[in-house]
């Protein structure tokens, strides 16, 4: 069964095909002299100058093959990137299912063991409460993935236009720490705003609020320190405006940086990662900023460094 596998793998029939034109094309350029060496002898015999009679043909064939060898070539090459790419998605997608079923059993089981806790025993007040918080934390935790892949769908379709109100960087930022706090009470968060002046920038609110919580919970997510720390600056640079999220977590190695945009990608081996998760949440934050006319770039030292993560917006001023 693994030997019919390794005959029938596309890297091995495309060393194969290569092979073979490689070898056609050997033989064609072997039997093309063999039958002009004969046509020549036989040109000799009835008397006719062999170089008026094979010159224009010589350079018909040749042109004829490099072009057929050109196409030929063209179109290895092009299964074989198609290949590559077609399992590299592959390999992205199983990475996502593997982390996004773990995403929502995790807290789907979590809930059934205190639906039957409740059954099982008699609970005080307080107990009953605390499981109810807990089963509460759960439901959000499903919600929010659900929600994610929603909104990936919702954010590449080209219908989507956006509610776009011209809001304040500095005091939407600021808005949206304080009223999710809860969730980022064990970090240190400091916002740094650089602007000399107010500046109103049109924002989806929802979607740029989205967008913060993916940058905040990834810098939380992603790191080792006993106290996560996360400086938000905003300021402008030339013509952009620019929101940078600087973490002390984990860091990413150069191979990464770029590669931590595309759907489903995540850093390291999924079954061996500490910090869970869906493998979409900088790729939908990227995508908010698409629609909002910018773009999210990352920069990191390296492993254990931490990561900085650049949020641009246009801003002609």
């Amino acid at each position: 069964m693994n030997q019919s596998k390794w005959i029938f793998h596309p890297i091995f029939i495309f060393v194969l095909s290569i092979l073979a034109l490689g070898l056609s094309l050997f033989l064609y350029i072997y039997w093309y002299v063999e039958a002009s060496e004969g046509l020549s002898s036989l040109a000799e015999k009835l008397n006719i100058n062999p170089e008026q009679f094979l010159a224009s043909r010589t350079w018909v064939v040749i042109m004829v093959l490099s072009i057929l060898v050109g196409i030929i070539l063209m179109g290895i090459l092009f299964i074989f990137i198609y290949h590559q790419k077609t399992y590299q998605l592959y390999r992205l997608q199983n990475n996502f299912l593997n982390s996004f079923t773990h995403e929502l059993k995790t807290p789907a089981t979590s809930i059934k063991l205190y639906l039957e806790t409740f059954l099982k025993y008699e609970l005080t007040s307080d107990e009953r409460q605390k499981y109810v918080h807990y089963m509460l934390s759960d439901i959000s935790r499903l919600s929010e993935n659900i929600n994610s892949i929603l909104n990936i769908a919702k954010l590449e379709s080209k219908s989507y236009k956006g509610e776009f109100i011209e809001s304040e960087l500095p005091n939407a930022i600021q808005k949206f720490c304080e009223s999710n706090k809860h969730l980022f009470h064990n970090c240190r968060i400091h916002i740094h705003n650089q602007l000399k002046d107010s500046i109103f920038y049109p924002l989806d609110l929802s979607l740029f609020e989205m967008l913060l919580m993916n940058l905040l919970t990834n810098a939380i997510k992603y790191n080792s320190s006993a106290t996560p720390v996360i400086d938000i600056t905003i300021k402008q640079t030339g013509k952009k405006l620019e929101i940078q999220v600087a973490d002390n977590g984990i860091g990413l190695e150069k191979k990464d940086i770029k590669k931590i945009f595309k759907k489903f990608y995540q850093v390291g081996r999924v079954e061996i990662m500490s910090a869970k998760g869906s493998g979409i949440g900088l790729n939908l934050a990227q995508n908010i900023a698409k629609i909002h006319k910018g773009k999210i770039t990352a920069e990191s030292k390296g492993k254990g460094k931490g990561t900085t993560f650049i949020v641009s917006l246009p801003y002609g001023g």
